[in-house]
């Protein structure tokens, strides 16, 4: 049965530490939802995650799954007691044990050779769930690395957890391995209706997996949403130069347009302010917004390149100076130093205020 998350003002200071590793973290995440908590490296997204697990414990706040307090002032559940799983980095697998015998280890608190009919059953489930049933006499060496995780995937879903916690579960593998096993973890995932957090510095997994995406910096959160919203509706100029590509160009905010260096162009609601005095702004331009069009009056010149096989990523400098962004179909190879036609297809960009 899937449980909702919650947790209120939680604060955790390690010892001798000069800074709080968490500050003021405050979310809810609802039954059978992903929660993707991405960051640079030392935010506090593992530590956050230590927190839930029990292996840590906060300095103050709440932490509650469905209607049981895991953590105030007077309570601290031990992490056994938390009906939590947890898949690990480095897959921590028993590498003498089969894999029916890794499932089998946790259903029956570590003494796999007294398993029931109904732990038996229960492993060769959730195996099957993860496409690995007919290898289940097999040991972990003999497996991918992808398939290790798989298996470590089904060991932690096995004991049917409220939640699952899972961090960086996917960085040692190769990248198109991790793109393709991040959409079967989801899949895997919504059919067991299990609510789960994914911690990870690889935003394309976030991406990918994430039904709500949560942007931490320095111990807070700075922004909750769906990926879709963090992307294009990013609450801070820092969120947005750390969440995608992009660039800032300058502008002058005019009620629901601003005017760039590029053309006049429509605002997102979030950032309209029809009753404003025109104002300096920066505005944020992905590289998806500036479209290559050898037919545009509007040039700029290539001054950097990136070949991602069906695309280039160009960096382009206008005439005022500034550099922009450009996704460009890579049959339109153009050398550096020569100017290329460009126009905006950005419909309602957001801005930030001008820093002072």
């Amino acid at each position: 049965m899937s449980h909702s998350l919650s947790i209120d003002a939680l604060e955790l200071r390690y010892p001798g530490a000069s800074q709080a590793a968490l500050r003021g973290i405050n979310l809810d995440v609802a039954p059978g939802d992903i929660l993707c908590f991405l960051g640079p490296s030392g935010c506090g997204k593992t530590s956050l995650l230590r927190a839930i697990a029990g292996f840590v414990r906060p300095s103050r706040g709440r932490i509650r799954l469905g209607d049981e307090v895991l953590f105030d002032r007077r309570t601290n559940l031990p992490p056994e007691s938390r009906r939590i799983g947890v898949v690990f980095q480095d897959y921590a697998l028993f590498p003498h044990l089969t894999l029916e015998h890794n499932l089998l280890f946790g259903l029956t608190q570590g003494r796999p050779a007294r398993a029931s009919e109904d732990d038996r059953r229960r492993a060769a489930t959730m195996l099957d769930l993860v496409g690995l049933e007919s290898q289940r006499h097999s040991f972990p060496h003999e497996l991918s690395g992808g398939q290790q995780q798989r298996v470590a995937l089904a060991r932690a879903l096995a004991p049917g957890p409220a939640l699952i916690l899972m961090d960086e579960p996917f960085s040692n593998l190769d990248q198109g391995l991790r793109a393709r096993l991040a959409l079967d973890v989801r899949e895997i995932l919504k059919a067991t209706g299990t609510t789960a957090i994914l911690v990870t510095h690889d935003q394309a997994e976030a991406f990918a997996m994430a039904d709500q995406l949560a942007v931490m910096f320095a111990g807070q959160i700075q922004q909750i949403d769906t990926p879709y919203r963090v992307y294009h509706e990013p609450c801070s100029a820092e969120v947005a130069q750390f969440v995608g590509e992009g660039t800032m160009v300058a502008g002058v905010r005019d009620g629901h347009w601003v005017e760039t260096p590029m053309g006049r162009l429509p605002l997102r609601a979030c950032c309209c302010r029809a009753d404003a005095a025109r104002e300096p702004v920066r505005v944020l331009l992905r590289p998806d917004d500036v479209v290559h069009d050898d037919d545009s009056p509007l040039t700029a010149t290539v001054v950097a390149k990136a070949f991602r096989g069906a695309d280039f990523l160009y960096t382009l400098r206008l005439g005022t100076g500034e550099e922009i962004l450009s996704l460009v179909p890579s049959h339109h190879n153009h050398p550096i130093g020569e100017p290329i036609g460009l126009k905006l297809e950005a419909d309602h960009v957001v801005t930030f205020p001008v820093a002072a």
